[in-house]
């Protein structure tokens, strides 16, 4: 790479995105992978409560499963930024081409999980 240029700028040539998209992008995407091995260890201890049936074990477990719930909200939230900016940085065509921005953002609104009829 010449003159100040970098991997990013290369791609942005190639590929027509801006680098502070893609420095948006790599920030959610730490946020993301933070709080998703938040919830790895939040699981193992919901695990390990549940599994020694002790009563204030089994307590802790309430304050967990909302802080993991927080977190799978979070994660939601983080990737409907991700799909909104990625469709106003390229300009649109995610949407022409049978995308849709808000998707993810007004299935998160209700929180509800569609079950199948195995749960």
């Amino acid at each position: 790479m010449e003159g100040g240029e970098t991997a990013l700028s290369g791609f942005r040539g190639a590929h027509g995105v801006d680098t502070k998209v893609l420095h948006a992008f790599q920030t959610s995407f730490v946020q993301v992978q933070s709080l998703l091995d938040q919830n790895r260890v939040l699981i193992n201890e919901i695990n390990q409560n549940h599994e020694s049936k002790v009563p204030g074990d089994l307590s802790r477990n309430v304050g967990l499963i909302r802080e993991l719930n927080n977190n799978i909200r979070r994660v939601v939230d983080l990737y409907a930024d991700l799909s909104s900016l990625f469709a106003a940085s390229d300009g649109g065509r995610a949407a022409s081409e049978g995308g849709s921005v808000g998707t993810v953002r007004q299935a998160a609104a209700g929180h509800k999980r569609i079950r199948s009829g195995l749960d």
